[in-house]
């Protein structure tokens, strides 16, 4: 299990590569929080730490973004707030993403959580009363 209260930017920062760190082996990450919580600002910080200069943008729109890290390898993030059904995550190719190797990260998973593969990381945000984010993250088996 990993947890970290973060308080600063720079808390992000340190608790994204401690994230990677402790769950080296594993690629796919579902990130859970309410609206604002900043899972995205998250990511931004967990694709720095992976080596990746690209701007990270919510794909909400899009639903999916690609971004390279200066190796060369792809990192997925996904947003799937706004999908209707999840025959919406089928015609993206959402299983050739996740069982591609590459990270990925998914924002709303609760959207298409029957889809989820097994093994994943399930990270969850929590806003503290002092704004504060109480970072938690498993494994799911």
């Amino acid at each position: 299990m990993y947890s970290e209260k973060v308080t600063s930017i720079d808390g992000l920062k340190s608790a994204a590569a401690k994230l990677i760190e402790q769950f080296a082996n594993q690629r796919v990450f579902a990130l859970y929080g309410k609206m604002g919580a900043g899972k995205t600002t998250f990511i931004q910080a967990i694709c720095t730490a992976l080596n990746s200069d690209d701007v990270v943008t919510s794909p909400t729109f899009a639903i999916v973004n690609e971004y390279k890290t200066k190796d060369l390898s792809s990192v997925f993030h996904f947003d799937f707030y706004r999908i209707e059904n999840m025959e919406e995550a089928y015609d993206l190719g959402y299983e050739e993403y996740v069982y591609s190797g590459n990270y990925c990260f998914i924002e709303w998973p609760e959207m298409i959580e029957p889809l989820l593969p097994d093994n994943i990381v399930e990270v969850k945000i929590e806003v503290g009363d002092d704004d504060s984010r109480l970072i938690t993250a498993n494994k799911k088996n």
